[in-house]
């Protein structure tokens, strides 16, 4: 989770960055097709026995919702505050520890609700609902958090049998395939000067996802998940630092009460079960 975290805090700003230059579709083919030169090397020198499509149809349709989500979620980075995006975002272990008790049998203890509680509070205070008009930008961050929801749910179904390297490989390689028309249909090439940030979010975005894949196959989802909330306090940081956006005693507020849920919800992995 900490691999997940510095990565998907890197590529938040290469996504903004980029995202200014280039469409969306555009930048989403970038990252596959960067993806696709990493992982194919290493899945021959593995020997083909690493990978394992117990789960394709499954795989494809955890990718077409990831696919959709993670277009909202670039195209938010253009309309709103990267803490109000990655705000947003976090409904999606709500969603997320919803969906897995419904539907994979987690159980859902008392202390795993107050984590989830305070860490949903403590994004309430970030985003201050109330202050401003709620716009396209967080209609568009809230559909690319219960799309990342139900991919987050599917994906700990596939890695029940497929491993992290299998779940990684099939998202780029089925991901490349469903956005090939609209990237050329909308092709522009990088600026000179922006093909940093394409290198950027092609490394962050392969090893985001095999991080966080790990993660939730060693660990239920209401374990990993509010972990997650750390990204939060971080992505403030890096947008008042990058980009001089608001950074005030309600947001630092916000933080530590992410913070308290993350500590809430590391209590619940020492109890038994």
């Amino acid at each position: 989770m900490a691999g997940w975290l510095l990565n998907t805090l890197a590529l938040t700003v290469a996504g903004r960055e980029l995202g200014h230059d280039i469409p969306v579709f555009v930048v989403m083919s970038f990252r596959s097709l960067i993806a696709m030169a990493i992982l194919i090397p290493i899945v021959l020198y593995q020997g083909n026995l690493s990978l394992r499509f117990g789960n394709l149809r499954l795989n494809i349709i955890r990718n077409i919702v990831h696919y959709g989500a993670q277009y909202a979620w670039f195209s938010a980075l253009l309309l709103i505050p990267l803490a109000q995006v990655v705000s947003i975002e976090f409904t999606m272990p709500i969603w997320g520890a919803l969906i897995a008790a419904m539907f994979l049998a987690e159980k859902l203890t008392r202390l795993k609700l107050a984590a989830i509680a305070f860490g949903f509070l403590g994004i309430l205070m970030i985003v201050k609902p109330g202050t401003s008009l709620i716009d396209e930008g967080h209609a568009v961050a809230l559909l690319a958090a219960i799309g990342f929801a139900i991919s987050i749910a599917l994906t700990k179904v596939i890695t029940r049998t497929d491993t992290a390297l299998t779940v990684i490989f099939l998202m780029f390689a089925i991901q490349t395939v469903i956005g090939a028309v609209p990237a050329w249909l909308t092709w522009k090439w990088p600026e000179p000067h922006n093909w940093i940030w394409v290198a950027v979010i092609g490394l962050t975005g392969t090893f985001s996802h095999y991080c966080l894949s790990r993660a939730i196959s060693l660990a239920d989802m209401t374990i990993v998940m509010p972990m997650d909330f750390l990204r939060v306090p971080l992505t403030v940081l890096a947008g008042y630092w990058l980009y001089q956006e608001g950074f005030d005693l309600a947001s630092i507020v916000g933080a530590l009460l992410i913070l308290s849920a993350n500590a809430l919800n590391l209590l619940t992995a020492k109890q038994p079960s």
